[in-house]
């Protein structure tokens, strides 16, 4: 189960007022441009069996927020607080249903490649061609002190391969 985040801290650094939305782990902030995103944390048990969390990032109304640093900013602000009060894994897997996960990945890897604290942490990105040949993109992210790191890695990369292979 994960630990509630501390909204009073998020907000001493993001730049947008996040607001928890009654739902655990979920939160809200809108832009300057409108646009309105919810960030949650999900229970996973797709790709990892220990103790991980799937990230979901939604524009939930489809506004465009192109180059807003203050999107990523506080987004980055929510997740460094979900490390601060988990020592667990975070996945984030790109949603395909627009066919732009691959934009989506490298906007990600981009994010967290900016953040000041990515020393503490081990982040992995993969691609998985799924049965209809869509190329899924996956991404998990852990602090470096987790005592659980080599097995999480080792897990992830054998469900990527697994996953990657062609039923028979």
């Amino acid at each position: 189960m994960i630990e509630p985040l501390s909204i009073e801290r998020i907000n001493a650094s993001a730049p947008y007022l996040v607001e928890s939305i009654g739902k655990a782990g979920f939160y809200q902030f809108f832009t300057d441009g409108g646009a309105h995103y919810t960030i949650g944390f999900m229970e996973d048990d797709i790709l990892l069996t220990r103790d991980s969390f799937q990230l979901i990032i939604a524009n939930i109304n489809n506004h465009k927020s192109p180059r807003d640093r203050k999107v990523r900013d506080t987004i980055i602000s929510i997740v460094d607080e979900f490390f601060y009060c988990n020592n667990s894994t975070l996945l984030y897997i790109c949603e395909t249903g627009d066919n732009k996960q691959r934009m989506r990945s490298r906007l990600f890897e981009y994010w967290f490649s900016t953040y000041n604290r990515k020393a503490l942490f081990t982040m992995l990105s993969s691609s998985i061609v799924d049965a209809d040949g869509i190329v899924n993109f996956a991404t998990i992210i852990l602090r470096n002190n987790n005592p659980h790191l080599s097995e999480i890695i080792a897990e992830f990369t054998e469900s990527i391969q697994l996953l990657s292979q062609k039923p028979e």
